[in-house]
């Protein structure tokens, strides 16, 4: 209810230690998908002890061109210390007897406080928020015991994300064990065993560009951009798993990924549609052992065409070696799908718990 709406700016406060001792050397950036990362920034010649340091259940935040991305870039830290750029403001919950840390992450996280973000910086310069703007925001402050309650339920699910995210990622690795055991080591390029031989893609697969579909907020056919799940139409293109190849996009172009087993695939990749489907799991495998970035064209923005896959050389083995694989990765690759349905019912479970806080 909007009575138990209150000023932000009532219960946070800046903070601002810098690192003059330089004791604390865990240097972190944060993303706009409102999430901490091990930073990639050359620090050769910077002096670290200007940069900011940030302590567990500490938030940093970007106010700049909120209005631009229509995101605003803000994170609870979890953790050791860590350090930061001095261009980001931090700030910390100083009343958590009435105001868990964890509360408000969820809050920040709704896809809502995004757009009421973006709202109040379309007048700033650049399109950025100020602090005082950021702390005349209005957020729900239920009794401590139902926040306790709320966050609970919420971070049940998202340890259920994150153990399936783990397993997923151990099946993965598996998976490329076994790759690895049957076609990389003791087998020289040089000297191929009998029936193994170089090719090109085109000699295993034709190849097609997806499209967009005319509706993407209906249905329950999941709409795929290689990048992931974009939306639902009622129509499949593909009724089974494709190896599939992102083709448009500075970040992604060239990178190698696994569709839904049934799907509609859109205008930004291109799909490999297998001659024999014993070769399935060989290729993706192989070809995320290759550097596919290397398929790229196009000078203002990062492109794949279908010609740059057709002529990109493979090796190819005896198509009864890689069925042979095809039958022992296959029942990791349906556990991994199990795993991935069951994380995006979870994620949209989890979204709806973050839209639910609004009506508080």
């Amino acid at each position: 209810m909007q009575s138990n709406y209150k000023r932000l700016g009532n219960y946070i406060r800046q903070v601002d230690v810098r690192n003059r001792d330089l004791a604390v050397d865990n240097l972190v950036g944060l993303t706009i998908e409102k999430a901490f990362i091990p930073s990639v920034a050359n620090t050769i010649g910077t002096d670290l002890s200007n940069y900011k340091v940030i302590s567990n259940g500490q938030f940093a935040c970007s106010l700049m061109q909120v209005s631009r991305d229509g995101k605003m870039p803000i994170a609870m830290f979890k953790g050791e210390k860590g350090i930061m750029s001095p261009a980001y403001p931090m700030f910390e919950v100083y009343r958590k007897d009435e105001l868990l840390p964890e509360f408000l992450m969820m809050w920040f996280s709704r896809k809502e406080f995004d757009r009421e973000v973006t709202f109040w910086a379309v007048g700033g310069v650049r399109g950025s928020l100020t602090w005082e703007d950021f702390e005349n925001l209005n957020i729900p402050v239920p009794p401590i015991e139902v926040q306790r309650k709320i966050v609970a339920e919420y971070q049940a699910v998202e340890r259920r994300i994150e153990n399936n995210r783990r397993l997923i990622a151990t099946l993965e690795a598996t998976a490329q064990t076994i790759y690895r055991k049957m076609f990389v080591d003791d087998i020289d390029p040089e000297n191929l065993p009998q029936g193994w031989r170089m090719g090109k893609m085109k000699d295993l697969a034709n190849f097609a560009y997806g499209r967009m579909p005319k509706e993407k907020d209906n249905g329950i056919i999941p709409v795929f951009s290689g990048y992931g799940v974009v939306g639902y139409c009622n129509e499949a293109m593909y009724d089974k798993q494709h190896i599939v190849v992102i083709a448009r996009g500075d970040s992604g172009s060239g990178k190698i990924v696994k569709s839904p087993r049934k799907f509609y695939l859109t205008n930004l990749a291109i799909a490999i549609k297998l001659n024999n489907e014993s070769y399935r799991d060989y290729l993706y495998y192989h070809l995320l052992s290759l550097d596919t970035s290397t398929l790229r064209t196009g000078s203002a923005q990062a492109q794949v065409t279908i010609n740059s896959v057709e002529e990109l050389v493979i090796l190819i083995p005896p198509v009864d070696i890689c069925a042979n694989f095809y039958s022992v990765v296959d029942k990791i690759e349906v556990v991994k799908i199990g795993l991935a349905e069951e994380e995006e019912v979870l994620n949209d479970f989890s979204s709806l718990l973050l839209t639910k806080l609004s009506k508080l």
